[in-house]
């Protein structure tokens, strides 16, 4: 490992230039009432800004309504552009740049209401998601809805560069719709995209060439991969890294790699066990119930440890000579210095930053060298209670993230 770059110093993604090394990943805010994006997400992005945070992620804008998985989910749509406008002049307000996390849900939706009689994805049949929202079969889609997809994810894009973003970032992974076409464990087609990895990412590559061609000279275009699905019978690390390489192949000007399911292995995605008590429990019903199942299918008590995707990273990084950002477990200055110096070119954060939004400052100025985030995940849920996602070890301020200690919080 070599002594890697300074995380202050500045990097450049394609057409973009950020001021350090660190990226705030993408993580469901909760804060888009029936789809309109918030003052409170606005001030949360610009919140982050002013922490230090080169780039900060708008986490799932859906690129149609029945793209969401939730109602209260941004659409990527024109009524929505003043809004994000206002959010993306926070965040340049504050020096920092924004990406816009592009993403359609595929037969993994909650919403009320469809356009088609049953959610698509890469294969039809049963729809073990549809245990929890009540739609229990799936349709194959066919070339045609590729087409029509694949212009709505340009489409997006080009509204995104109209609200003042610098970026999108393509979710190709977690068990959304472009996950379900590269997933085995979703994909059981057998025609030309499906079968080999290379056909499996046939269509997620064509979504990629098609926001290329609408933006890639304008914004930097990132792709969110799973690099393991964590379950047998799913993608491994070897078939990420082929993934890699496709998506290398097609001009992405960023990776940033992440892992796991959202139904079938979320402790891989955040390298540690869910409490059974959570603060901020949903009140959607449907919600609550799609947790406990979930939680039956889990592994109990996995323990976290720091850079806990780091083994799974490093095969990436050697099949691929494209930007990568880092993410899992990054907890203290001497992790990012670590990803860094074994050749990634940023880091992503989320917990972390949630916890803590001036935490780069504080590790630029040396005032703390380690997040303080005890990593119980109690934020992820959060999500769903009315003041959207903050840290239950603190009282969230009039920007949605943390100010002071909460007073009577258990954290056990």
């Amino acid at each position: 490992m070599t002594a890697g770059p300074s995380p202050f110093s500045a990097l450049r993604i394609g057409p973009l230039a950020l001021r350090n090394r660190f990226i705030k990943s993408a993580t469901n805010e909760g804060m888009a009432k029936g789809g309109v994006p918030s003052k409170l997400l606005a001030n949360w992005h610009g919140r982050l800004a002013a922490g230090g945070v080169a780039l900060t992620t708008v986490a799932y804008c859906a690129i149609s309504p029945d793209g969401r998985t939730f109602v209260d989910q941004v659409t990527l749509d024109e009524a929505s552009l003043p809004d994000l406008r206002a959010l993306t002049e926070a965040v340049h307000h504050e020096g920092g740049a924004v990406s816009a996390q592009i993403t359609h849900g595929g037969c993994f939706t909650f919403i009320p209401e469809l356009t088609t009689p049953r959610p698509l994805s890469a294969s039809g049949g049963f729809n073990k998601v549809g245990i929890m929202s009540g739609r229990f079969l799936r349709r194959a889609m066919d070339e045609a809805d590729m087409e029509r997809i694949a212009g709505e994810f340009a489409a997006a894009a080009q509204r995104a560069r109209a609200a003042g973003f610098d970026a999108v970032e393509i979710h190709m992974g977690h068990g959304y719709l472009l996950s379900q076409f590269l997933s085995p464990l979703y994909n059981k087609r057998r025609d030309a995209y499906g079968g080999s990895v290379e056909n499996r990412a046939r269509f997620p590559a064509q979504v990629l060439r098609r926001v290329l061609d609408a933006v890639g000279r304008d914004l930097a275009v990132l792709c969110k991969l799973s690099i393991t699905d964590g379950v047998a019978g799913g993608n491994t690390a070897e078939d990420g890294a082929a993934i890699a390489r496709i998506v290398e192949r097609e001009g992405a000007h960023m990776l940033v790699l992440s892992a796991g399911m959202n139904i079938e292995s979320i402790t891989t995605m955040f390298g540690s066990s869910f409490p059974k008590e959570n603060r901020g429990r949903p009140a959607n019903p449907v919600i609550a119930v799609a947790m406990f199942i979930q939680s039956l299918t889990e592994p109990k008590d996995v323990v976290f440890k720091e850079l806990y995707l780091l083994e799974h990273a490093r095969k990436i990084r050697a099949a691929v000579t494209m930007p990568l950002a880092y993410l899992g477990g990054v907890e203290s200055l001497a992790n990012v210095q670590q990803a860094l110096g074994e050749g990634f070119d940023a880091v992503a954060m989320g917990r972390a930053l949630i916890f803590d939004a001036d935490l780069v400052n504080k590790f630029q100025s040396h005032e703390v060298e380690k997040s303080g985030c005890i990593r119980c995940n109690r934020c992820v849920t959060m999500m769903y209670t009315p003041g959207g996602t903050s840290c239950v070890l603190h009282e969230p301020n009039d920007a949605g993230l943390n100010a002071v200690p909460a007073r009577a919080v258990d954290v056990v």
